[in-house]
């Protein structure tokens, strides 16, 4: 891999001044033979009250050089503010598939369900079963309930794994959409993993501002690891605006820590992000 990224809408507007659509070209460090991929997930938003819960990010126009993100709306949803972190996947490193998966590849919008699970065929099978991570793209959450939606990868083998979206309660889900990313489970200087605020505090007990240390077990780097990371879950109160802000800090080539956090009236029951460390 060649590197991580960021994108957050406030580069291109102010919060206060918010647009349905949102983008920036992004040139990368060096040209490629041929265009690389690039996973991304969310990291951060702030969607208004009021209507539904409305978020799509992806990117376009890749080429050799460039590519376009997005973080997007839609309807009558308003995005204050949100970012994503992306993975560049240089041509030539073949160790690493990735993809994605939206509940419409199995049922439209207009009929919502509760749980959506997908196998996932590998394009190359890996020797043995592989690491995969899952984290979200994108979602439609109906408005006047708690936004409720969580993505996690099943079944793995060598020649691929189930994706299961799903909700809870008396959330309605419109759509969601996760990606993911696979990689040799004996690949050397690269470590990953899922954690949440469960793991610091129970749900019941939400908190502005929650993290923990990560310690990259029995993975030796030769330099601090770079960090690709994206929420994989939210649990969040109704009647105030769906606010997440995750990031990591304190990165070493022994571990990292996390943070998961809200602001302002929120009330953040609980949330989930999947990361991937690597030289």
């Amino acid at each position: 891999m060649s590197g991580t990224g960021s994108f957050s809408t406030q580069e291109v507007r102010f919060s206060d001044k918010p647009e349905p659509q949102n983008y920036r070209v992004t040139y990368f460090p060096k040209k490629y033979v041929a265009p690389p991929r690039i996973p991304l997930g969310i990291t951060e938003a702030d969607i208004k009250t009021g209507a539904n819960a409305r978020i799509r990010a992806y990117t376009d126009n890749v080429d050799t050089q460039k590519f376009t993100a997005h973080i997007d709306t839609w309807a009558d949803s308003t995005l204050g503010s949100a970012e994503i972190n992306y993975l560049i996947v240089k041509p030539a490193d073949l160790d690493f598939q990735s993809g994605e998966f939206s509940t419409e590849e199995d049922h439209p919008s207009t009929n919502p369900q509760r749980e959506t699970s997908r196998r996932i065929n590998f394009d190359r099978p890996f020797v043995t079963p592989p690491k995969v991570i899952a984290f979200l793209k994108g979602w439609d959450m109906g408005g006047g309930t708690s936004s409720r939606l969580r993505t996690k990868v099943l079944n793995i083998d060598a020649k691929g794994f189930t994706i299961r979206i799903e909700t809870w309660g008396n959330t309605t889900l419109f759509s969601a959409v996760a990606g993911w990313v696979a990689y040799p489970e004996d690949k050397e200087h690269i470590y990953s993993g899922t954690v949440s605020t469960s793991d610091v505090r129970i749900w019941q007990n939400p908190q502005e501002h929650t993290n923990n240390f990560v310690v990259f077990q029995d993975t030796q780097f030769l330099s601090k690891p770079s960090i690709f990371f994206a929420i994989n879950g939210i649990d969040i109160g109704n009647g105030e605006n769906l606010r997440i802000r995750t990031y990591v800090d304190d990165v070493s080539t022994d571990g990292m820590r996390w943070h998961i956090d809200s602001w302002g009236d929120t009330r953040l029951w609980s949330a989930g992000i999947s990361y991937i460390a690597f030289n």
